[in-house]
């Protein structure tokens, strides 16, 4: 059986020629016509200088319609070093090597890439794979060109081993930091290898499929460059999932009129907007297949409009609102599908108004709102804006040796044997351009690219380095909080569901460590609050330098800066992690607490011991909570929460504190309070979380909803004090229930909430 019989990429690629499967149109090489080509270029000699190589021509043709004033003299010296150097070398698949660099190149080309770009991709895999160096690509097309090519340079395996694969993504994402260009040669050449998988074994195609899942379609995301990342979705797509990849294709194919729903509201709007004298283009937009399969999901039976999109282009931003007042006028909007990135754009460049209307059989279509400009930045993303360090001076050094770390202007000592040497660091040629107000000028280099190569600069181990970076691309989003303290830059750009803990970190680096508390929207609010776009943080950090952050941050830290910073101090110092041991012996009168509380409890008297020692219900203290005690009524000690507002009022009457601990005794017993929102199930999915949490409910309460909101009271039995921060994380966790804590009773030196 032949290999393309057995793939399920050749589906996905038998898919696109498909007549009854409309996607976005983009040219495919011939392969075995570029292969012709190269080997009669070969035999033949080289090309006359006043023309390209019959093999290249394709990508002139591409090259020239987005710049037409482009010199191709340099493409032409690159295909024939490139082609000179790969002679000899086939692929798996039989093709000359030569396919493939021209393949990325194209690529490239139609995306409308720069000539230094499409230099560099056709030159990318010659140091890796020939005898070229890259002292030789730059002796003859300049350190821009070398740099991009040693940028997607695999480290050598011979040295790092296991970690020869994340340490290649870290030296590729740190050249990306000073050229963004870096990153898009890479994509369009997993894009080519994610094309021509099919002569790969199916263990080695599921394994490139999930990095490419993982890293590189996240990258593509963030970069921008949809025409990329969908492409790779359907093949990962085909590859991961092949019985619900032949699914969707078999859904896609059976609905011969999926189209005409579309079209027909498409001359509707077409209509509308002529009338309205705006001049626009619409567009039925197809999905691609891993777009079907999610709306299928969300919407379970698909309907014609649901195959697809509404693409209306103008001229101005102006217009795109005109249309969107149009529409919104003539037709019934959807009004919770609306979304405005013009405005308000994506942090990867995206712009587009986002709505959907209510077409006459009752299905829904949705509609793009875009300029022509737009829309090319919307699929080509960084590509789009061409050469963007054009008049700098960004390359001030030569670009070291693939593999080898660069000159720091120290004294060199000699090399010492090392199985695996650290890991690359590409210098930082292209400096880091600030407005005169902090914010950043070059747009190719956005906050999430900025934290990353923060970050991995303190994950020096692969393991940590590979995993942080897969849980770092995992957000979907990100949001932007205002600094409280009015320092530039005023902003922090943030991974969507960052806590105050990651705020503080990125605001703060290690001098986080001490933070105390935050005030978010000027209210103080604990560490592990969940931030919003467009909420203000003020950060409240310890005065002194020996605070440090508490195991329980690495709960609600979510970006890898702030885990790697907590983790990296909390196992610097692990005597801060222990237990407290005990002072030696004192004087003391032990009176196990009432029934209230199962803790053990000591107070340590100089007379007479106490009638009892119990713990006070109006701030619940459990171990290890730093407690205080205050004789009362009867000779008993009640045992108050150090911060608890009851101290300062017994102080203030005139009560002395009495030495209050804790003692052997693990367990407890403890009133939680939880608020919530009422839903069906709520009280059985609260007591399954408490009982998997290992501890007992001795009794419950639940008031009656107000405003749709609900409040529980459990009064439990832990048999671990230790216990109870994980319990009230495991309550915070079921849906619907929105703040845990502790039982507490107004007293009447606290002022009423209004």
């Amino acid at each position: 059986m032949s290999a393309e019989a057995t793939n399920p990429v050749s589906a996905a690629e038998a898919a696109v020629t498909d007549p009854t499967v409309r996607r976005r149109g983009r040219a495919r090489i011939d392969l075995r016509r570029l292969g012709r080509a190269a080997l009669l270029g070969a035999t033949a000699g080289p090309a006359p200088r006043d023309r390209l190589p019959d093999a290249i021509s394709h990508v002139a043709e591409a090259h020239r319609a987005h710049h037409p004033e482009a010199d191709l003299s340099v493409l032409r010296r690159a295909y024939v070093l490139a082609e000179s150097s790969h002679r000899g070398q086939f692929r798996k698949s039989g093709e000359p090597y030569i396919t493939h660099p021209l393949a990325v190149t194209l690529i490239l080309a139609e995306l409308g890439a720069e000539t230094t770009t499409l230099t560099a991709s056709l030159l990318h895999d010659t140091v890796e794979d020939t005898e070229v160096t890259l002292d030789q690509v730059r002796r003859e097309f300049g350190d821009e060109v070398a740099y991009l090519v040693d940028g997607v340079t695999k480290v050598e395996k011979i040295d790092y081993g296991a970690a020869a694969e994340p340490e290649t993504f870290r030296k590729m994402l740190v050249a990306t930091g000073n050229d963004v260009r870096v990153m898009s040669i890479k994509l369009a050449d997993r894009l080519h290898n994610m094309r021509t998988l099919g002569v790969m074994r199916a263990e080695k195609q599921a394994r490139i499929a999930k990095v490419t899942r993982d890293f590189l379609i996240p990258l593509a995301e963030r970069l921008g460059v949809q025409a990329l990342k969908t492409e790779l979705e359907d093949l990962v797509f085909a590859i991961l999932h092949p019985e619900e990849y032949e699914n969707t294709r078999a859904l896609i194919a059976g609905d011969a009129h999926a189209g005409d729903a579309l079209s027909a509201v498409a001359e509707q709007v077409g209509a509308v907007l002529r009338e309205a004298g705006i001049g626009a283009e619409v567009l039925v937009r197809p999905r691609h297949f891993v777009s079907v399969h999610r709306v299928r999901l969300k919407r379970g039976e698909l309907r014609g409009c649901d195959f697809g999109r509404l693409l209306v282009l103008v001229a101005e931003d102006a217009d795109c609102y005109a249309v969107l007042g149009e529409l919104h006028t003539c037709f019934t909007p959807v009004i919770s599908e609306f979304k405005d990135f013009i405005a308000a754009p994506k942090f990867n460049l995206y712009q587009s108004l986002h709505t959907a209307i209510a077409a006459p059989d009752g299905a829904v279509a949705e509609i793009l709102i875009r300029t022509h400009r737009m829309h090319t930045v919307a699929e080509a993303g960084v590509v789009a804006l061409g050469n963007p360090y054009a008049g700098q001076e960004p390359y001030a050094g030569p670009t070291p040796t693939s593999g080898q770390a660069p000159s720091t202007g120290q004294p060199v000592p000699d090399p010492v044997p090392d199985p695996v040497p650290a890991h690359p660091v590409l210098p930082v040629l292209a400096p880091d351009p600030q407005a005169e107000d902090g914010e950043r000028v070059d747009p190719t280099r956005p906050g999430w690219l900025s934290r990353l190569l923060d970050w991995q600069q303190s994950a020096p181990d692969p393991d940590t380095f590979w995993t942080s970076l897969r849980a770092h691309l995992a957000e979907d989003d990100e949001i932007t909080v205002f600094r409280a303290d009015g320092s530039a830059p005023g902003t922090i750009s943030l991974p969507a569901g960052a806590s105050c803990v990651d705020a503080a970190y990125a605001q703060h680096g290690e001098a986080a460590h001490g933070c105390l508390g935050a005030r978010v929207n000027g209210r103080l609010a604990p560490l592990s609050t969940v931030l919003g776009d467009g909420d203000t943080v003020q950060l409240l950090l310890a005065q002194d330098t020996v605070s440090g952050p508490s195991p329980e941050w690495l709960d609600h830290a979510r970006t890898p800066a702030a885990r790697i910073a907590i983790t990296g101090w909390l196992q610097a110092h692990p005597e801060a992690v222990a237990a407290p041991a005990d002072v030696g012996p004192r004087p003391q009168a032990s009176v196990t607490a009432d029934r209230r509380s199962d803790a053990e409890l000591h107070a340590d008297l100089d007379g007479e011991p106490p009638t009892a020692v119990r713990p006070a219900g109006c701030c619940t203290p459990v171990p290890p909570d730093e407690i205080t005690g205050f004789r009362v009524r009867g000779g008993s000690v009640t045992v108050h929460r150090a911060g608890c507002a009851s101290v300062d009022t017994m102080r203030g009457v005139g009560r002395e504190p009495v030495t209050v601990r804790w003692g052997d005794t693990p367990q407890c017993r403890v009133t939680l309070v939880a608020e919530s929102f009422g839903r069906p199930r709520l009280l059985a999915d609260l007591t399954e979380a408490i009982a998997t949490a290992g501890a007992a409910v001795v009794a419950a309460t639940v008031e009656p909803p107000s405003e749709q909101r609900v409040r529980h009271t459990y009064t439990l039995h832990l048999p671990d004090a230790a216990g109870l921060p994980a319990l009230m994380r495991a309550m915070r966790d079921v849906p619907g229930v929105y703040d845990v804590s502790r039982a507490r009773r107004r007293t009447a030196a606290e002022p009423r909430q209004a």
